[in-house]
């Protein structure tokens, strides 16, 4: 039984998503939220599987809403539903920590599939949005063989950054200061030629930097 949690500030999609939901035997719709207000502390109450997460939503929207779910409950897994298919929503996303990313013009069973998918590990994408982030790699693929080495420091920054240290965790890892840990962090973006963490570790990753 997958433990879902709802978030989207349009009352009219809101109730369609929360019958929808509730009449699907494998998900238990726990609860559903206008907004992300006390997004930390719906997490901790409820304990949900996977989140599925408007982002245009007053106050807090759902982008930095997925960044405090991810802060507080690593494990879980947040699917972001959105109208907004622009590169700059969805690699704020991703780089939050997003598992997976709708549209809503998908179909209730497309969604349904997401939402069982995000929860298995999957990591699942509309078509055309799936389509901006393979450009999005194809055009750093040049930059690969144009990285510069890393420092030993820099390298131990890097795995943590892979086990997802927070900056505080690594500032006391490495016994240095925050401030020293941005620099050094801003300095591996440059030499992996990338924009935020997420990239970071996506790339170390694929270049197979650590064994």
């Amino acid at each position: 039984m997958i433990r879902l949690l709802l978030y989207e500030d349009n009352e009219k999609l809101r109730k369609s998503l929360q019958l929808l939901f509730s009449g699907m035997p494998d998900i238990m719709l726990i609860d559903v939220f206008s907004n992300c207000y006390r997004v930390k502390e719906d997490i901790q109450e409820n304990e949900p599987d996977v989140v599925l997460m408007d982002i245009d939503m007053p106050r807090v929207n759902g982008i930095d809403g997925a960044r405090i779910i991810k802060e507080t409950a690593p494990d879980t897994n947040v699917l972001m539903h959105t109208i907004f298919d622009d590169d700059e929503k969805i690699f704020r996303s991703l780089a939050a920590g997003a598992d997976g990313y709708i549209l809503k013009t998908s179909t209730p069973i497309e969604l349904y599939n997401a939402v069982k998918d995000v929860s298995i590990g999957g990591s699942p994408m509309s078509p055309g949005v799936a389509k901006k982030v393979l450009e999005s790699f194809r055009k750093n693929d040049h930059h690969e063989s144009e990285i510069t080495e890393l420092s030993q420091r820099e390298n131990e920054i890097l795995l943590m950054l892979t086990k997802g240290y927070t900056y505080k965790r690594i500032s006391a890892e490495c016994t240095i200061t925050i401030d020293t840990t941005r620099t050094h962090i801003k300095n591996i973006y440059t030499k992996l030629h990338v924009n935020c963490g997420t990239e970071a570790v996506a790339k170390a990753l694929r270049l197979k930097l650590f064994h």
